[in-house]
């Protein structure tokens, strides 16, 4: 059995969406030991900060938040594709050539994986490949960029993926994974009412046939 971390470190310098300063981190002292008999730590983050979910309210007015989380749909078996060779846009034609199947949660591993900081031309996933997975019924969806889809006009990938109830995973970290089944746990910090989770996600390599 082997175990992969493909969450993001949450640190000062984590990348974050188009390198906007607001977005950063900021960790403070709370106590210490010469103000204090504990040590311990403030930290103010936005939770689309690393790897996590989105909800429908971040796109959708109105729409469903993490108080309709599922936790089933996060512990289970998902499938890596290796999308290394794209070079911006994943398109649905680049998923077909996948052995999908119908309740399927797949994990794309693009060349993102491999870039510590944040690049504007990060490889996305396009509407014509977000409509090819909600006419597979898939269940989830994830990718190692920190957007599933940069700057389309009025975010048609999340959108299709989010009106059908499918996850979305965003700022997986791939890099040592190979494509392949595996068992993933992705927990997520509980909290109310909000339209995204910061996500802690493994992946076991076993056999599940």
């Amino acid at each position: 059995m082997k175990i992969y971390d493909v969450s993001m470190t949450i640190s000062p310098d984590i990348q974050v969406y188009k390198n906007k300063e607001e977005k950063k981190p900021v960790f403070s002292n709370a106590s210490n030991f010469s103000n204090s008999t504990a040590y311990e730590t403030n930290v103010k983050l936005n939770l689309h900060t690393g790897t996590h979910m989105d909800f429908p309210l971040h796109m959708i007015e109105n729409g469903k938040t993490s108080d309709t989380l599922d936790l089933q749909q996060l512990i289970r078996k998902v499938k890596v594709l290796d999308l290394t060779h794209v070079k911006e846009v994943i398109d649905a034609k680049d998923l077909k050539k996948f052995d999908l199947q119908n309740d399927d949660f797949v994990l794309l591993k693009t060349h993102n994986s491999y870039e510590e900081t944040f690049n504007y031309n990060f490889v996305y996933l396009n509407q014509d490949a977000a409509t090819y997975l909600k006419h597979l019924d898939v269940k989830g969806v994830g990718i190692d960029a920190l957007g599933i889809e940069r700057d389309q006009k009025g975010h048609p990938t999340h959108h299709i993926l989010m009106e059908k109830d499918i996850i979305i995973i965003e700022g997986l970290r791939l890099k040592e994974v190979k494509e392949g089944s595996y068992m993933m746990y992705a927990l997520p910090i509980k909290m109310a009412s909000v339209e995204a989770l910061l996500l802690s996600v493994i992946l076991v390599e076993e056999s599940y046939d």
